[in-house]
């Protein structure tokens, strides 16, 4: 069976079953490797992207309800210009190992798309499902707030 999904704006066609996890067609079939197995029952986050402008467990999703444009970690920001969590995130040096970095991120991204000003306790619920072994939470917050910023200053 095939499915035609688009994912960092441009269109696929994979030709696999519908049960399928996300994560396992971005991977594996698209090559998109920026997007991490944690745990694989959508506790950790490190597979979160975005379907539809939202955060989603792509350890989860399978491939028959994927209803909307895909945005993995390799497609935020654009070419050459990373999106401003991408920076603050760099500026705030919060990745130590690294692993769950991507999922941190996309899960920031989609709090900062739906609130462009997040108080620490909103900031603490949102990204309460996204685990970092290394324990940079405080880190996180300090870059989601200074992306707010850099989004809101433009």
């Amino acid at each position: 069976m095939g499915f035609v999904i688009s994912v960092n704006g441009r269109s696929h066609e994979v030709d696999l079953p519908g049960g399928v996890p996300l994560l396992w067609v971005l991977r594996d079939e698209l090559g998109l490797v920026g997007t991490k197995y944690g745990c694989g029952v959508g506790a950790c986050g490190a597979c979160t992207v975005h379907v539809g402008g939202e955060a989603v467990r792509s350890c989860q999703m399978p491939l028959e309800e994927v209803a909307g444009p895909v945005t993995t970690i390799e497609g935020l920001g654009t070419p050459g210009t990373p999106a401003a969590i991408q920076r603050a995130w760099v500026e705030h040096q919060v990745a130590q190992c690294g692993y769950c970095q991507p999922g941190q991120i996309m899960q920031a991204a989609a709090l900062l798309g739906e609130n462009p000003a997040p108080s620490d306790a909103e900031i603490d619920a949102a990204m309460r499902g996204n685990l970092c072994r290394c324990g940079t939470y405080e880190r996180i917050r300090a870059a989601i707030h200074a992306a707010a910023r850099m989004m809101r200053e433009g």
